[in-house]
């Protein structure tokens, strides 16, 4: 079996190539390539699949050619992934499956149909707007912490920290306890400090993540967008420019009238072949 091996800002990725849906791809496989001591390790799996041969794809085949099939790292689906559509888009470009141009290319997802645009070094991928709708609290080494609710496609809670918290600190190897009434399906939840002032900006966040099937990850580009939504909420402001800073680097997020665009390295870094027997 054919992999490459991505990130974007340290959220990294196993991608298989599968253009004709051939691969039998199970939890347990997935999980274990992403075992980062028995496999080839990753917050989630890319399948690069044509969108007219999978059968959550096929409805979007009109309008992408290729399907973001993602999984989380244990195995279960997700309906989107901000840094992972980057990294997807990477992949195709640098092996020849779409080329740059103009206009943003549109890539399939469980969430619908994104597109992307090279922008110098990187990668933006234009995204629903995200949607604060409710509020909730997250409990976490004896904190309750208030949120906001947000949908970006996936289910989100931003949780700003009181001041005087250090966000290094917090301990999150353990999953936040959520209530599941509100989020049944789970949540990534995200946790915010203030940033110093970025020029270009109208906001600058600090944030670190808990993924719902992944743990703890160096970024989420959902969780970003989700979190700038905040920001610009908290200042009065609908729409604007927020930098996003996570523990592997810096995403900028671009709130439109209408939709939302996510900005960053994306990077290609090793490719190979594997042996799925030895992983189960």
């Amino acid at each position: 079996m054919e992999f490459t091996k991505g990130h974007g800002t340290g959220n990294d990725f196993v991608i298989l190539p599968d253009p004709d849906g051939a691969l039998d791809l199970t939890p347990g496989l997935v999980a274990a390539l992403c075992d980062r001591r028995r496999g080839i390790g990753g917050d989630g799996v890319l399948r690069v699949v044509r969108a007219a041969k999978h059968p959550e794809g096929a409805a979007l085949a009109d309008e992408a050619e290729w399907f973001m099939d993602y999984w989380n790292s244990d195995g279960s689906f997700a309906e989107m992934c901000g840094n992972g559509a980057r990294v997807f888009v990477r992949y195709l470009l640098e092996t020849g499956l779409a080329t740059p141009a103009d206009a943003a290319l549109p890539v399939a997802t469980r969430a619908g149909v994104v597109r992307a645009r090279v922008e110098g070094d990187g990668i933006a991928v234009e995204m629903r707007r995200p949607r604060v709708y409710d509020t909730a609290t997250a409990a976490l080494g004896g904190l309750t912490l208030p949120g906001a609710a947000v949908d970006v496609g996936n289910p989100h809670l931003v949780c700003a920290l009181p001041a005087g918290l250090d966000l290094t600190a917090l301990d999150l190897t353990q999953a936040p306890q959520v209530d599941p009434t509100v989020f049944p399906a789970g949540v990534n939840v995200e946790f915010t400090a203030p940033g110093d002032p970025v020029d270009g900006t109208d906001g600058h966040v600090l944030m670190r993540v808990y993924e719902r099937g992944s743990a703890e990850t160096l970024s989420c580009g959902t969780g970003a967008c989700a979190v700038a939504a905040v920001a610009l909420r908290d200042t009065g402001r609908n729409t604007g420019v927020v930098a996003v800073d996570v523990p592997g680097g810096r995403l900028a997020v671009t709130i439109t009238d209408n939709t939302c665009w996510l900005a960053g390295p994306a990077v290609l870094v090793a490719s190979g072949d594997l042996t799925p027997s030895a992983l189960t």
